[in-house]
């Protein structure tokens, strides 16, 4: 029944023409769901925020943006889910799926925006604010942004070379869409990251994430743990963390060398990632008991 329905609604819309004939509509605002956290994130640093009317369930910064309506997890789309916030754009990093819903949205004609630069390190991700800023008119403040953001990291870089131990560090996600812990591995960006932090990464492995197993915790033996914020939160105690497959007899747990992150702080490269690098630098060196420092 839920099928035929959503057979209904889309003959229905592509009959009426709302998205086909867009001049109708040229006196309405522009409504746009924007299905990227990078994106998101980006947008509302450049204070391009106005015509936002729905996100993804993984775009959690900054925080007002959790007052709007959301879409579902990006690869788990439902093309009545996106319909029902009566879109004029989609915008999208191309990470967004079912592939039969993308297919529906552009049977759909409904207008598709996917900007040229990847933003998967420094100097690509001032680019793309460049080219985000550059299409909602705020040129200047992407130009602060990337201003900024140069100053942070090199003020981390700094910090960087006047550390002399380099932690092992573990970083624990869980999959909200998969309803399982994994961790980062030395391909993810928040690898990037740690490096630029001080750090290695505890894992490596082909792909940017993989299961958590006892096994593989065992074999990092990580001297720091980072739990993203869902995860954490749902384990709620540090000894329920430490009830995870492997994690009490690593370092980490012994030292009580356990951390929350944002999950938003790990997993892409924004206008903040120097600051979240020095972030991240408090906790994986100034917290670190050989350098004397309180825990």
């Amino acid at each position: 029944m839920k099928k035929i329905i959503t057979g209904i609604l889309l003959i229905s819309l592509v009959g009426c023409g709302r998205f086909a004939n867009k001049e109708e509509n040229s006196n309405q605002p522009e409504r746009i769901v924007c299905i990227a956290k990078q994106y998101n994130e980006i947008i509302y640093a450049l204070g391009a925020q106005q015509n936002i009317v729905a996100v993804d369930i993984s775009s959690t910064y900054p925080p007002e943006i959790k007052k709007l309506p959301t879409v579902g997890y990006h690869r788990a789309l439902s093309t009545e889910g996106i319909l029902a916030t009566k879109p004029t754009l989609i915008m999208h990093d191309n990470n967004i799926g079912p592939e039969h819903v993308i297919t529906q949205l552009k049977n759909l004609k409904i207008p598709m925006k996917v900007f040229d630069t990847k933003g998967d390190d420094i100097e690509s991700t001032k680019s793309l604010m460049r080219e985000m800023g550059t299409y909602f008119n705020k040129k200047e403040k992407a130009e602060e942004l990337c201003a900024q953001l140069d100053s942070d990291m090199a003020v981390a870089l700094e910090n960087t070379k006047k550390y002399t131990d380099k932690p092992k560090v573990l970083i624990i996600h869980f999959g909200q869409a998969s309803n399982i812990y994994l961790v980062m591995t030395a391909k993810s960006t928040a690898a990037k990251m740690i490096q630029w932090a001080g750090g290695e990464m505890a894992v490596n492995d082909e792909k940017g994430m993989k299961q958590l197993s006892a096994e593989v915790v065992a074999q990092s033996n990580p001297d720091v743990i980072l739990l993203t914020d869902f995860g954490y939160d749902r384990l709620g105690s540090t000894t329920k963390i430490t009830e995870l497959p492997g994690v009490a007899g690593t370092n980490a747990a012994k030292n009580n060398r356990i951390y929350r992150v944002e999950e938003h702080d790990m997993v892409y490269i924004g206008p903040r990632t120097g600051k979240n690098v020095l972030e991240l630098q408090n906790l994986i060196h100034l917290n670190n008991p050989k350098n004397g420092q309180a825990q």
